[in-house]
């Protein structure tokens, strides 16, 4: 044991004495540098950074640097008196403050400059092998002690080391710069949630109290600095330390908003982006997408909204636009109309809006619910109310495109009978949205008036619906007058009428109707399906078409013109019959009796 001891002191003996001679030494070359400032010696090398040229003296640069050492030591020409250097981490900039250090010219380490300085310091191989203090020596205990004790000083020296890769991924200063931000973002959240648990959910139950609300972190802004695939990196170790993935919500909005800036996805005129950049915020956007997470309900529908107008305008893979229709699909109750009405960017004379996205959107929707919740006593649809807000929305969205001239009929009938039918409570919002298409296309002839038309159901619209449409000469003459007979039928029950009423429909949804019929339901879900397969095939027929028609798929779809043939006479003995049936309900129905026409609103109002 005693031997083992001896040796020990030894070495500990010989250590320090190399750690004095390495101050010593250190020392000595400090005051050789300032004597040769101080004589106004002239450089005996010019080192060559990118085009900058530095005149300096081989003493004190081969005396802290190993790569400068080796250069030299390594010529064939012993007067060496150029030196090339075009690869060093932060170029000139960097070199010069390394350069400076080399002659103890006193200079500040900041945030600003530390990324820089820590990675040419290592290329030039300025360890301690060579002086005592060396640059890295010196840059790494500023990282440590200053930079990496705050998230904000850890996302500035991650953000300024981006464009030092691959060096700053050999010293490790990325993942360092990660870890930090990661742990410190984790335990903020860590902090925030026990608060909001305590003071929100404190006499709620756990299995029934849905996830609480995300909030917007303080340090959320500050990742928005950093590069996509910098930022990728921060979110996925994130959600590997336990970081919820609700939370990440706001952080993502934030990053994406700030990165759309400016960007005109509203359809204003054509595409005024540089291909390099609008190639930047594909990326971008494609990765936000696949950063999303999975959850229900984590992202507003507005969000995911601006989302797809963006993958649209920049032409993002069709897997990254899908995803984002599915998940508007599945959260459409909570959508309003300017969600939907997104802009056509084709610029082909195509409709408008992007009717046939809203589509596939309202097929998530009905194939969401469709797949509906597995409760113990069999299936179970949405609930009733988000389906009615879902048919209300969707016959807005109608009315809204209805206006538009280049919608053919089969594009509106096909969107219109997405609308399930246990989600119309009234047929006033199909009515509003028929009544705005038959006055936006006038040439439609008889056949495409009446299938229009037979998208409604005359049985369920109201009072004031049947008025209007009674006197609307735009509604086919059969559609008149089934109007005013199921509104005379209406007019004898109300009055104690013996006529018997139509069959009540059985409401699966009913409160009153807790244990509905397993048959029942069965036939429901069947019909559900096979709406929406028939939905799937004609859109795979309509997409088929427009890519092996081209130009004759474009004339098919354009709807026929019936200027040719000659107009019905507006008074005929029918139309005047209508009229006056027409009247005689309105005087028996509404209180007191209106003899003017309903007031015009705006366009998509009925009228």
């Amino acid at each position: 044991m005693g031997k083992v001891d001896q040796e020990e002191a030894a070495k500990t003996t010989i250590n320090a004495l190399f750690a004095k001679k390495n101050e010593k030494l250190s020392a000595a070359m400090e005051r050789t540098s300032d004597w040769i400032f101080s004589q106004e010696i002239p450089s005996d090398v010019t080192v060559h950074v990118g085009e900058v040229s530095f005149s300096l003296h081989k003493y004190p640069l081969v005396s802290k640097s190993g790569y400068i050492r080796k250069l030299v030591s390594g010529a064939s020409d012993a007067d060496l008196c150029a030196i090339e250097i075009h690869d060093i981490p932060g170029g000139a900039e960097a070199f010069e403050l390394a350069s400076n250090f080399c002659y103890g010219i006193n200079f500040e380490i900041g945030i600003e400059n530390i990324s820089m300085l820590r990675c040419a310091a290592e290329y030039l191989e300025m360890t301690e092998d060579y002086a005592a203090g060396n640059l890295v020596t010196r840059t790494e205990s500023y990282l440590n002690d200053t930079a990496l004790k705050s998230l904000s000083g850890a996302v500035t020296v991650l953000h300024l080391a981006e464009n030092l890769i691959p060096m700053a991924e050999k010293i490790k200063l990325v993942s360092r710069c990660i870890d930090t931000i990661v742990h410190m973002a984790c335990k903020d959240n860590q902090f925030s949630l026990l608060g909001k648990t305590e003071n929100s959910y404190e006499n709620g139950n756990s299995s029934t109290v849905p996830q609480p609300k995300p909030i917007v972190h303080w340090w959320s802004e500050d990742l928005t600095v950093l590069r996509i695939d910098i930022f990728q990196r921060v979110i996925t170790t994130m959600m590997t330390k336990g970081f919820k993935q609700y939370e990440l919500g706001p952080i993502l909005m934030l990053y994406a908003q700030k990165s759309f800036r400016g960007l005109d996805i509203f359809g204003k005129g054509r595409k005024k982006i540089e291909p390099k950049q609008e190639h930047e915020k594909r990326v971008v956007l494609e990765t936000i997408v696949a950063l999303l997470p999975v959850e229900k309900n984590t992202m507003s529908v507005s969000f995911l909204s601006m989302l797809l107008r963006s993958s649209i305008f920049l032409e993002t893979t069709v897997a990254c636009r899908l995803d984002l229709e599915k998940r508007i699909g599945e959260q459409l109750g909570q959508a309003v109309l300017d969600d939907l009405l997104i802009p056509s960017y084709s610029f082909t004379g195509d409709t408008l809006f992007d009717v046939d996205t809203v589509q596939r959107i309202m097929m998530n929707y009905l194939e969401y619910g469709m797949n509906g919740i597995e409760f113990d006593d069999g299936y179970v649809s949405p609930l009733p109310s988000d389906m009615e807000r879902v048919g209300k929305l969707m016959e807005s969205y109608l009315a809204e495109v209805a206006s538009d001239r280049n919608l053919t009929v089969s594009r509106f009938i096909s969107l219109a009978e997405l609308i399930p039918e246990q989600a119309r409570v009234t047929e006033d919002g199909i009515y509003r949205a028929v009544d705005i298409y038959l006055k936006a296309h006038p040439t439609l002839s008889d056949m495409e008036r009446k299938k229009v038309c037979s998208l409604m159901d005359c049985q369920k619209l109201s009072r004031g619906a049947c008025a209007h449409a009674a006197q609307n000469e735009r509604l086919p003459v059969q559609t008149v007058v089934q109007v005013l007979y199921y509104e005379q039928q209406r007019l004898r029950e109300g009055m104690g009428g013996e006529s018997p009423a139509p069959p009540r429909k059985v409401n699966i949804y009913s409160a009153d109707n807790h244990q509905p019929s397993d048959e029942l339901s069965r036939l429901q879900k069947e019909n559900d399906q096979l709406k929406l397969e028939l939905a799937k095939l004609k859109m795979r027929l309509k997409e088929s078409e427009r890519q092996a028609g081209g130009d004759s798929a474009s004339a098919m779809s354009t709807p026929p013109q019936s200027s040719n043939k000659p107009p019905l006479p507006k008074k005929s003995f029918i139309n005047n019959v209508s009229k006056k049936l027409g009247r005689l309900v309105r005087a028996d129905l509404l209180k007191p009796p209106a003899r003017t026409r309903p007031a015009k609103d705006r366009r998509h109002s009925i009228s």
